[in-house]
């Protein structure tokens, strides 16, 4: 019994040493792709299920033969098999597809597709009639028709520069050739009857496997380094932006003004300044460009320096704006930018305002909230466009608010903004509160209404400023 379970042992060693290598090597692949948590990760896990399938196929078989599994995992090990058998190809090709660009990713992702509709249909056949290569003929071929096309590829520097996402050719282009050369002569000699040892069959996977891992680990390293380097320089654009916004809210007589920004990612497109004149006058703006991002950001950054231009003419809201729109005309390259402007006077009661495509002035007064709208065109759809000016006495209780839409379009779970009239609710209950108490409630009234799965979609600014 002792002799005849060498035997078996020494018969299959080889698939024993190269099953359980090759598992272990789909464990840490696998294990790596967990510890980054990247999207760019995706080629190691489907390397790390590639090599893990390659590997417990023999395995399982192995140790079937010896009798060292339990008859319930012995009598599994035939499924496995067949799934195995079929669905190897699918993930070895989606393994391929992080590699790929183009017209060469649109192929694989059809050779997934069959692949996949072969695998399950054969898979579905032996479930049925226990005869689990009824279909492995059309499996080899879709193998053989793809690993040609990935071949050649690889094999010309041009095809590999157009549709190859790699940053070492050369390793992938010996794993992929010495792996086709095995594949070549084991399905050549196999016909023939002519005796091939399985151990071609696994130090050619070896090569291609381990050639595979290196491309796709230098992949994985080089775009964190490269995320690293792009979110350092968002983190100094932040500083730069935030430099630019206000850092305290100026202080004038009988006024106070609370500011509450919220950027939606790390930079932001919308922006907000004063324009403080003396103790008894000083003008609001708040814009909104189009978009998010850097693009945006650069923008809003541009409106600061246009800002300068404009403080002779704070007085004028019509003038401010027609400013505004004349520095950034020809610099927005195809977007957009609204605003608003509130202009103050403590002194003589009065308070003028204007807008650029922007959401309404919000005043509450003496219980009721009133939308004033005194629009003009968006900046950079006309060189000299008009903007309307509104006159309107100021008393003491009046507030004002000036926001982006941010505020206003955040999506509940049924798809319902929370709109103008949440927005009302919200300051007709909270109308005897600070303004910093009012803007920290719109905020979470707006946290609260929507999903708590959902990220901030917009930048959201808000002004408020209380006459005293």
């Amino acid at each position: 019994m002792q002799d005849q379970a060498l035997a078996v042992l020494r018969s299959q060693f080889t698939d024993i040493v190269f099953g359980t290598v090759f598992l272990l090597v789909g464990f840490a692949a696998c294990g790596i792709a967990a510890m980054y948590r990247r999207s760019g990760v995706r080629v190691l896990v489907f390397l790390g299920v590639w090599s893990a399938m390659y590997g417990a196929r023999p395995l399982a078989d192995s140790m079937t033969k010896m009798g060292i599994l339990p008859h319930w995992f012995q009598a599994g090990v035939p499924y496995m098999d067949t799934v195995i058998l079929y669905l190897i190809l699918v993930v070895a090709t989606l393994a391929w597809m992080e590699l790929t660009a183009g017209k060469l990713r649109s192929f694989l992702k059809v050779v997934t597709v069959v692949g996949m509709v072969i695998g399950l249909a054969g898979i579905v056949y032996f479930i049925f009639t226990g005869v689990d290569d009824r279909l492995i003929l059309y499996n080899h071929l879709l193998a053989t028709c793809s690993l040609a096309v990935l071949v050649t590829v690889v094999a010309v520097p041009g095809l590999s520069r157009k549709f190859l996402v790699i940053q070492d050719r050369g390793v992938l282009l010996v794993g992929t050739l010495v792996f086709a050369v095995e594949a070549l002569y084991v399905n050549l000699s196999r016909p023939l009857r002519y005796p091939s040892s399985s151990l071609w069959d696994d130090l050619g996977f070896a090569v291609l496997l381990f050639s595979f891992g290196y491309v796709a680990l230098r992949n994985v390293i080089g775009n964190q380094w490269r995320l690293q380097a792009i979110e350092k320089e968002l983190a100094i654009a932040r500083e730069i932006q935030t430099a630019i916004i206000p850092s305290h809210t100026p202080e004038l007589s009988n006024l106070r003004i609370t500011a509450a920004y919220r950027p939606m990612t790390y930079v932001a497109g919308d922006f907000y300044d004063f324009i403080s004149v003396d103790q008894h006058r000083v003008g609001l703006l708040v814009a909104d460009v189009s978009g998010h991002g850097v693009p945006a950001a650069l923008i809003a950054s541009m409106i600061k320096v246009a800002t300068r231009s404009i403080v002779p003419c704070a007085h004028d809201p019509r003038e401010v704006l027609r400013g505004l729109n004349r520095a950034l005309s020809g610099q927005l390259r195809n977007q957009f930018v609204t605003a608003s402007y509130l202009w103050i006077d403590t002194e003589n009661h009065t308070a003028l305002y204007s807008a650029a495509g922007h959401p309404p002035l919000l005043r509450w007064r003496e219980g009721k909230l009133e939308r004033i709208e005194s629009n003009g065109l968006l900046f950079g759809v006309m060189p000299e466009p008009d903007y309307p000016v509104c006159d309107m006495p100021i008393i003491p209780g009046d507030r004002f608010l000036l926001y982006t839409d941010g505020l206003t379009e955040p999506e509940n779970s049924r798809g319902i903004p929370f709109g103008d009239r949440k927005l009302e609710q919200v300051i007709r209950r909270n109308q005897s509160c600070p303004a910093s108490d009012l803007a920290d409630q719109l905020f979470a009234e707006i946290r609260d209404w929507q999903p708590a799965t959902d990220t901030q979609q917009d930048d959201i600014t808000l002004i408020i400023a209380d006459v005293i």
